[in-house]
């Protein structure tokens, strides 16, 4: 019997979903009907294989197949490909059968049906063999061993229902609820077919026939089935196919299988309660919908007056007419659709010619390559042809050429062997040469460093001796002097330097008179004393810069050489604290500025005009303090420097920007440090005002300076917390430190610090904000506090305070005291510390200002 489990796609609008389903052959009809499940007794549907066709198309996947009939296809799943291969060889060697069997023989005939399976295909198979062999049966998913096996699972318990079918689903239901006692109870068989076993094969067609007319009697109103018709049929094919099923199920399984398929069955008819539970929801909504309907119809009959009836009938119109509407608009997109259609259909004609046309080209391409093929196959089949009309005088020649050319090769072999071993040996020498070259540079930075040290302790003696002159006898006070005298005319830079440019190049600018920057590198201090401490200084950045030049300062441009596009990161913000290089600072500063200010169109340059046309209240304080900006840099030291006009543009155009603050001393400074990186006008205006604006709290640089007078109430706490021993000596000698502080504070130490230390710190400074500013103050005095410790005497540590920012040389090991010794500095407390301190300085402000004006009255009542 060819039955057995295939998967179905059921189509229910847009929504497809693969359903199982149970097939089972019809002979007499050659129908293919199909159940739920294998105990069902009543089918779902049919498809009839006699004028159906069959077809396996490789994209729709392994194991799918469709089944067209004239009226619909059938698209079914099979487990296997070899399943799928067997159901397509089966049923069409059954429609062969069928259609031999009907042109020979009556329908219903006896002939047909008791006639040998075995006969009947071996012509088929015999006709057929040569195109496909016969497939071997899938006995595991087809016949009587799938009809003893569960059906297969599904997601979900309503998914293998059919709603089209409601009521055939509730009798098979009902039936295997009812029946499985009966079919299980009967010694663990799967089927009792009792009343069909005496006598099974007398009930031919014809007894079926009476059967099914006399249920369809009892039935007609509604066209269902009677159980028993169907449970005959299966009666018959069941015990005519397999006999003896009964006994060799019984003796094959032992009781562990027989509780095992129980709990299979039991979790089935698990699954089909909760099938039927929702299948009974569904129609519960249904027969709401018709009783909601009934009681429309019912409202209508009862109606006593004739003007609620005419309501209703005017309901229905209303209700027909909506529908007529829709049913117009479903016809108008129907149109459209069939025209999207036929627009369809003819593009699809004009590709089809267009890939004829194509296809012609084609051939007649083949055409011209097969001539091309024969005509050249042709002319290499006659070789002595093409002998005959080559000459022996020019056979003789090339022979002699080709002799020529081996020796030509040979020579250049040798040749290139011996430019390939000289390439290698100059290679290896170039290579030590570049290696010795590499640790001269190094030994001799070295050596540099070291003199650099030297000299400066040579410095300092002659310093230690220039305090003590007084004491010393007037040949000994010249000796000295004459002595310093000679190490301030000592030319800093050596002629060695110049050898070590391309891997020194910042220690050379630093040991020249002015750095890249145009910043002096050596300080030129009024105070004679002070002189030689310059020079002390200068050795000493110098012997600093050499000594950490190949150790930091080239990884360190390594790693900014391989940073890519600027994007805010941990990684950033640590190579920006280690302090950028020359070479890629102007373009962070850019980026940061660009990333927190948008740049008006035009606006700078509005400014300006603004500022040519009406004059500047702060115009008169902006030209007094141009002449004091940066006097230790050669790009401001002289009034006619290029950079000076660039500044006053700056200034004033920002005096119009922010009309609350216009200008305060401090802000040119700011400004000057932007244009010398920067260089740009435009962008250096920027950078001042995402400084004021943006970095700096508000009122920083307001008339009162209130919010920089907070901040330095907030530094000394710091102190006390970071510093206790330095606060506790500045407290004993009654020193304010804010003295010191306030204008590192106001101009992010410019014209405090050395301008390699100063870049750096503004480095951070524009990344990060204020908080850097704090940092580096406590690190300052960090750096210092064993000096100042030592210092016993206010006036004398006023004085040291004066210059000692001047005495940092290292700037790494200042680096590392802010951002590591002085950690941690949570920003929420610095905020929170600024709140507190302004609000007492407002308090006492205002408790000012009210003795101010209590003490005016008093004296306005005195009179004169």
């Amino acid at each position: 019997k060819l039955c057995g489990y295939l998967n179905k796609l059921g189509i229910k609008g847009p929504i497809k979903t693969w359903k199982s389903r149970w097939f089972f052959y019809d002979e007499n009809k050659c129908h293919l009907l199909y159940y739920r499940t294998a105990q069902d007794i009543n089918p779902l549907g049919s498809i009839d294989i006699a004028s159906a066709s069959f077809d396996c198309k490789v994209e729709n996947g392994e194991g799918v197949f469709e089944i067209r009939t004239p009226s619909r296809v059938f698209t079914l799943k099979a487990i296997s490909k070899q399943a799928t291969m067997y159901w397509l060889q089966q049923l069409q060697m059954r429609r062969w059968e069928f259609c031999n069997a009907q042109s020979r023989f009556p329908v219903g005939s006896s002939q047909l049906v008791n006639e040998p399976l075995a006969g009947r295909t071996s012509r088929y198979v015999t006709d057929n063999e040569d195109f496909l062999p016969p497939v071997k049966t899938p006995t595991e998913v087809v016949g009587l061993k799938a009809a003893s096996l569960p059906a297969p699972q599904t997601c979900t318990a309503l998914q293998n229902i059919s709603l089209k079918h409601p009521w055939t689903e509730i009798q098979n239901t009902v039936y295997n609820i009812c029946g499985s006692k009966q079919l299980w109870g009967n010694n663990g068989k799967i089927f009792s077919f009792s009343e069909f076993q005496e006598h099974p094969e007398d009930l031919d067609e014809e007894q079926e026939a009476k059967l099914e007319a006399g249920f369809k009697e009892g039935i007609a109103e509604d066209g269902r089935m009677e159980p028993r018709l169907n449970w005959a049929r299966k009666a018959r094919w069941m015990n005519s196919g397999f006999p003896g099923l009964p006994e060799e199920l019984s003796r094959e399984r032992n009781p562990m299988d027989k509780v095992s398929v129980l709990q299979q069955q039991m979790l089935t008819l698990t699954e089909e309660v909760k099938s039927q539970k929702e299948l009974v929801k569904l129609l519960h909504k249904a027969l709401e919908a018709a009783q909601q309907e009934k009681r429309v119809s019912s409202m209508y009959l009862t109606a006593a007056e004739d003007k609620d009836r005419l309501e209703l009938v005017r309901h229905k119109v209303r209700q027909i007419a909506d529908l007529t509407s829709r049913l117009e608009a479903l016809e108008q997109e129907k149109k459209e659709l069939e025209q999207m259609l036929t627009l369809r259909d003819r593009h699809i004609q004009e590709l089809k010619e267009h890939v004829q046309l194509l296809m012609e080209k084609n051939h007649a391409k083949q055409e011209v390559i097969m001539a091309l093929t024969e005509q050249m196959a042709r002319e290499l089949s006659d070789p002595l042809q093409e002998a005959n009309t080559i000459t022996a005088e020019t056979l003789y020649k090339q022979q002699e050429e080709i002799e020529h050319l081996k020796d030509d090769i040979e020579a250049y072999k040798t040749q290139n062997q011996f430019l390939n071993s000289e390439i290698h040996q100059v290679t290896r020498l170039w290579t030590s040469v570049a290696e010795n070259e590499k640790a001269l540079l190094m030994k001799c930075a070295c050596l540099q460093a070291r003199n650099c040290q030297m000299e400066s302790k040579y410095l300092m003696v002659l310093r230690k001796l220039q305090e003590a002159m007084p004491g010393l006898s007037s040949s000994h006070a010249e000796l000295v002097r004459n002595l310093i005298q000679e190490a301030l005319q000592w030319d800093v830079k050596e002629g060695a330097e110049e050898a070590l440019s391309s891997e020194l190049t910042f220690a050379s600018c630093l040991s020249s008179e002015y750095d890249e920057y145009g910043f002096m590198t050596v300080p030129d201090y009024e105070v004679e004393d002070w002189k030689l401490l310059a020079k002390i200084q200068a050795l000493e950045i110098k012997s600093n810069n050499l000594r950490s030049q190949e150790v930091v300062e080239k990884p360190l441009r390594d790693r900014w050489n391989s940073v890519g596009e600027l994007s805010p990161s941990a990684e950033l913000k640590s190579l920006i604290r280690s302090g950028i290089p020359v070479e890629h600072r102007q373009r962070v500063w850019r980026w940061i500025v660009n990333r927190h200010c948008s740049h008006l169109p035009d606006h700078y340059q509005q400014l300006l005009r603004q500022s040519k046309s009406t004059e500047h209240p702060a115009c008169r304080q902006i030209e007094l303090d141009l002449p004091r900006t940066l006097t230790n840099n050669k790009h401001f030291s002289s009034p006619t420097s290029q950079l000076i006009p660039k500044l006053r543009r700056v200034l004033l155009a920002f005096s119009w920007h922010n009309p609350a603050i216009g200008y305060c001393q401090g802000l040119n400074r700011l400004a000057a440090v932007a244009l010398l990186i920067l260089e740009d006008e435009e962008s250096a205006f920027w950078c001042l005002v995402h400084i004021v604006e943006n970095l700096m709290p508000a009122d920083y640089y307001s008339d009162t300076l209130i919010t920089s007078q907070v901040d330095q109430r907030v530094f000394k706490d710091f102190l006390s917390e970071k510093l206790p021993r330095l606060m506790a000596h500045f407290e004993q000698y009654r020193i304010d430190v804010s003295l010191i502080t306030f204008n590192w504070f106001l101009v992010v130490f410019v014209d405090s610090l050395v301008s390699d230390i100063l870049l750096r710190v503004w480095d951070a400074f524009l990344y990060e904000g204020t908080k850097v500013i704090f940092r580096y103050a406590l690190a300052i005095f960090k750096y210092n506090e064993e000096e100042i410790l030592r210092i016993h005497d206010s006036v004398e540590i006023y004085q040291y305070l004066r210059f000692f920012t001047r005495m940092i040389m290292d700037g790494r090991k200042l680096m590392n005291i802010a951002f590591n010794d002085l950690n941690p500095f949570p920003m929420k407390l610095l905020r929170n510390r600024r709140s507190m301190h302004r609000e007492e300085l407002e308090a006492e402000l205002c408790e000012l200002e009210q003795i101010k004006a209590a003490y005016v009255k008093e004296r306005a009542e005195q009179g004169p």
